[in-house]
């Protein structure tokens, strides 16, 4: 998977019901993250921590995928790189994509950012 547009699926924290939300994968180094431009505790974030990271990605397929969060100090260039990949974020940030790590930096706690491990069963 490409960066590109995905569904994510997750179990509703009160609802215990499916919730899908729309994202962008960006990949950096190899890996792949979902970030949170509408913010930290918005409620897929939410959701996602209480369903203890676990989730589903549709894109064309279904991947179970485990979504672990990453410490604030170490989000600022994902997030610089997560701008570049979703270009619908960018009225979200208050700092400019391309902007020096430094202002990512100050920003980085205010934005969530999971990076997502397949959780499919190999045989």
């Amino acid at each position: 998977m490409s960066n590109g547009l995905v569904a994510l699926e997750v179990i509703g924290r009160k609802s215990g019901r499916v919730i899908s939300f729309p994202l962008v994968v960006a990949i950096v180094d190899g890996q792949r993250y979902v970030a949170s431009m509408l913010g930290d505790n918005s409620q897929w974030v939410r959701n996602v921590r209480a369903a203890g990271g676990k989730a589903v990605l549709r894109s064309g397929g279904y991947e179970n995928v485990l979504l672990e969060e990453i410490p604030a100090g170490e989000r600022a260039p994902l997030l610089k790189a997560y701008l570049h990949a979703a270009p619908g974020a960018r009225p979200h940030v208050s700092v400019s994509m391309d902007a020096p790590l430094t202002e990512f930096k100050e920003i980085a706690a205010e934005y969530s950012v999971f990076r997502v491990v397949s959780n499919e069963k190999k045989n």
